[in-house]
């Protein structure tokens, strides 16, 4: 079975050059590329999911580094383990850090990705602690009830939506919605990455 080498490159917007991500100082010719021309915390990303679809055991993918391939560090940590789950090997070449799943795993890779996991785990805290004083907040402002059925939706997602296409910041409509950043962060977000 012949192991491909897989290139992913994303630019924030289509004005932005791909040319600059794994040029020939990589050294590298690959099977196939994949680009995206959209920002980082766009959850839509068609050519990534298209991407992680199409690799197989034993392939490698490349990424120029590693604010290309991921929105935040639970989402870095969540790719690279659904891709070492697969057999894939990941090169940061940016970064110049290697990413795998046996035994010759570089050892400043494997401790990065230890480090990365902590630093994730602080990151969910962080989120869930938002959530909480969110909660407290709309409780105090009346907004959050509960019925039988457990709690009940107190955000107005089209309101949210019109919010954010006038382009007020995630934050401010929280402040506004009386909810959590992860709150409106989820209302907005149309399409999950594959996590498996």
């Amino acid at each position: 079975m012949t192991h491909g080498h897989i290139a992913y490159i994303r630019v924030s917007s289509s004005d932005q050059n791909t040319g600059r991500q794994l040029g020939p100082e990589c050294g590298q010719q690959f099977t196939k590329i994949f680009q995206d021309k959209t920002s980082g915390k766009d959850t839509n990303r068609p050519a990534l999911k298209e991407c992680l679809e199409y690799l197989r055991e034993g392939d490698t993918l490349w990424v120029h580094s590693i604010d290309r391939l991921a929105r935040s560090l639970q989402d870095l940590q969540n790719l690279i383990d659904t891709l070492l789950a697969k057999g894939v090997t990941v090169k940061f070449f940016k970064e110049g850090l290697t990413f795998q799943n046996h035994g010759t795993q570089d050892p400043f890779a494997k401790l990065l990705f230890q480090v990365l996991g902590s630093f994730a785990e602080f990151e969910r805290n962080i989120i869930r602690e938002r959530q909480r004083e969110g909660i407290e907040r709309a409780k105090e402002a009346g907004k959050y009830k509960h019925g039988k059925g457990g709690r009940k939706q107190t955000i107005d997602r089209e309101r949210v939506k019109e919010l954010r296409k006038q382009g007020v910041p995630f934050r401010k409509i929280a402040e506004q919605m009386g909810c959590s950043l992860s709150s409106v962060q989820r209302c907005l977000a149309s399409r999950l990455l594959p996590t498996a």
